[in-house]
């Protein structure tokens, strides 16, 4: 502020001294003027004296005329030096409005861009010409900035990342410990009637051992590597024989209504991720909806659709845009414990295998997961 303020007083005291050379030169001119109208008169005269003879008075006008004409030589020079003068300050002024615009205002630019830099605000952008004297500098500055902000939006959005793919395996482990304690609690109870239903009971608790070891490794690789997304084992499988072995493993717990497809589909899928859809899904409606199950395969237009349907509330019309997103719970849901992720999950490992999922309210909720077949 008090740079400007010497500024603007500098440009008042320039305007001052170009005005007042103005006036001067108005004024000297017109007693030029005078002086050439005597000039005039004492020649007349003097030309008049030398007719009539009259020489003692023709030398005092003489004289009277180098007077005059030694007060309009000096009246000139004066004139000239105060142009002269004027014109210097002008350029003086112009010369040092001229470094303050491409020298100093582009340094005082950066002198507070390098202050919001050191004080963490790389939002500011800094505006710069190339064709001034700090311009090549000034773009080399702005492009550190651009990418000192580029690096720190990818180190927050790897955190986040980072958060997202904890919580999401951290998710993914309650379930299969969830059906390891069914499954033990039928062991404890002595449901295991027979000893085809007991070997039953204890390969399902082994296979979702496997399932949490399997987790728990994912969840070890990503805490020591850079990983930026899980990892997913794609290979071609027959789709419709691991849907049953999977559904046959829920149904004790839950009441699912499953006709076996007389057909076979094999899809390029990741086994376990599958698996992980199909639990995640038979376990939200057994969650919220508390009914039973109907389950479908279909193949349409070389895509395995599977239909998961209950008969609960569904999920309210305001709530189905974000329902994908990740921590969104809907505002049917809060009854119940969850993390808001499950839906997330589902969607993010369909999409990783190609696939595609879909939600919607009909007499309950049904949700349609599809498959490119190979």
């Amino acid at each position: 502020m008090k740079r400007k303020l010497i500024i603007i007083f500098l440009l008042f005291i320039f305007v001052i001294l170009i005005i007042t050379g103005v006036l001067y030169f108005i004024s000297t001119k017109e007693t030029l003027d005078i002086l050439d109208g005597k000039y005039i008169v004492a020649l007349n005269e003097i030309s008049i004296l030398a007719n009539n003879g009259d020489y003692e008075q023709m030398n005092n006008k003489i004289l009277t005329l180098q007077e005059i004409l030694r007060q309009k030589e000096a009246l000139s020079n004066s004139l000239y030096i105060i142009l002269i003068g004027c014109i210097c300050v002008l350029l003086l002024g112009l010369g040092f409005l001229y470094i303050y615009i491409k020298i100093l205002r582009p340094f005082e630019k950066m002198q507070g861009f390098a202050s919001n830099l050191a004080r963490g605000n790389f939002d500011v952008k800094l505006d710069y010409e190339r064709g001034n004297y700090f311009g090549e500098f000034t773009w080399a500055f702005d492009s550190m900035r651009k990418e000192i902000t580029a690096a720190r939006q990818s180190e927050k959005a790897a955190i986040e990342n980072n958060k997202t793919v904890i919580a999401t395996l951290s998710h993914d482990i309650k379930t299969p410990i969830a059906s390891i304690r069914a499954y033990s609690e039928a062991l404890e109870a002595n449901l295991d009637n027979s000893i085809e239903k007991r070997k039953k009971y204890i390969d399902v608790i082994v296979s979702k051992c496997d399932e949490v070891t399997k987790l728990t490794n994912d969840l070890f690789l990503h805490s020591i590597s850079d990983l930026n997304m899980l990892k997913m084992n794609l290979e071609e499988i027959e789709v419709i024989e691991l849907l049953n072995n999977t559904i046959s493993e829920l149904s004790i717990n839950a009441d699912i209504n499953y006709i076996k497809p007389d057909f076979k589909a094999i899809a390029l899928i990741d086994e376990n991720r599958f698996i992980q859809i199909i639990e995640n899904i038979i376990n939200n409606s057994m969650k919220y909806a508390k009914t039973k199950i109907d389950i479908k395969a279909l193949i349409i237009n070389n895509n395995l659709e599977l239909h998961i349907k209950d008969y609960g509330p569904g999920i309210n019309d305001e709530d189905m845009p974000f329902i994908f997103d990740k921590f969104y719970r809907g505002k049917n849901s809060f009854n119940e414990q969850g993390s808001g992720l499950g839906l997330y999950i589902v969607k993010y490992i369909t999409e990783a295998m190609k696939g595609s999922i879909s939600l919607q309210n009909n007499n309950g909720l049904e949700v349609v997961i599809k498959f490119p077949l190979k």
